[in-house]
């Protein structure tokens, strides 16, 4: 699911914003692509140090969208390309996925795990 464009955007850097809501409110955190580590099943696992608000809205709608992208990598036509990636999240505190991304990003406390229904590239 998640193609060869989609990991080139994540090897650069940008912006990562999460979107997650609840009660109709939506609710906007941000990270950057070197925070993203794929798995080999394509589960996308984020370091999260702060993230309550997302936190509070996954418990509740575990819904979520990711915009990214990266001016460095080709895009249909022109230079730069980003990435719409829908799927639903968790927050892991423990297990050998919190561990490997402890080590990569000490200040973490939770690990956001995406499961991906879908990646669409935008330009």
């Amino acid at each position: 699911m998640l193609n060869e464009k989609l990991h080139e955007v994540i090897s650069h850097e940008g912006v990562v914003t999460i979107v997650s809501w609840n009660n109709n409110e939506p609710h906007l955190a941000c990270t950057w692509n070197s925070h993203i580590n794929v798995t080999p099943d394509d589960r996308i696992l984020i370091p999260a140090g702060g993230m309550q608000g997302t936190q509070k809205n996954v418990e509740q709608n575990n819904n979520v969208k990711i915009s990214l992208g990266s001016k460095e990598v080709m895009g249909y036509q022109y230079p730069g390309t980003g990435f719409l990636i829908e799927g639903t999240a968790k927050f892991v505190e423990s297990g050998s996925d919190f561990e490997m991304m402890k080590e990569k990003f000490p200040f973490l406390s939770r690990v956001i795990e995406i499961t991906v229904s879908s990646a669409k590239q935008l330009i």
